[in-house]
């Protein structure tokens, strides 16, 4: 199942008309910058058009439409756009175990933050040992999530989580910008898919897996 696996697009998604070809689009977290109705709409119409069999989305800490009163819209928005929307919840596709999540560790009080440590944890014992693809907006601490001010800003008890699951072979994310690439570690590969650069330019290529 070829997968392109895009994040963090913040608005920028005009830019991406010529996404490679593919089965199954994983957009994990921050399509938007406020998380607006007009924004999410402005999204969910560029998502309809995308010419993949599945879509997969996952929001993200600017995307407070998906954690507001505007809500349920803005999930039917992404439904009604060919898309599973997935919020601590799982879906099967051609026999591969589909997780995602969208919860990073509290930062300036922006959607989905829970405080690092038990609270965020308890988030992360929801992923059911038998998934195979994990889909969270934030990375795991020191794995593709450093900063330019040189800080791991990643989640060590999603670090923690990740490494219990031995039918993991993939982890895609988004949200640290500066990360943006692929790592294997431990039999597993993790791919920080940040369509926008820090700066915000929507410059980085689509990654690629197969599953």
């Amino acid at each position: 199942m070829r997968t392109v696996c895009i994040s963090d697009t913040h608005n920028m998604q005009k830019y991406l008309n010529d996404l490679p070809a593919g089965d199954l689009l994983i957009h994990s977290g921050d399509s938007t910058m406020g998380g607006s109705l007009d924004e999410m709409r402005r999204f969910a119409e560029w998502l309809a058009a995308q010419k993949y069999d599945r879509k997969i989305v996952v929001a993200g800490n600017h995307d407070f439409g998906y954690n507001n009163n505007d809500r349920e819209a803005v999930e039917n928005m992404i439904r009604d756009a060919g898309a599973t929307y997935l919020r601590d919840s799982s879906v099967e596709i051609e026999g591969v175990r589909f997780w995602g999540s969208p919860w990073t560790p509290f930062f300036h009080d922006w959607a989905f933050n829970v405080p690092r440590g038990e609270e965020i944890a308890a988030k992360w014992n929801l992923i059911p040992e038998d998934t195979n693809v994990l889909i969270t907006h934030g990375p795991p601490h020191g794995i593709l999530d450093m900063t330019n001010r040189g800080v791991a800003a990643g989640c060590e008890m999603l670090l923690e989580r990740v490494m219990q699951l031995n039918q993991l072979k993939y982890h895609i994310f988004g949200h640290i910008h500066e990360g943006y690439g692929t790592l294997e570690r431990n039999g597993k590969t993790f791919v920080n898919a940040c369509t926008c650069t820090a700066r915000y330019a929507p410059t980085n290529n689509p990654i690629v897996i197969e599953l």
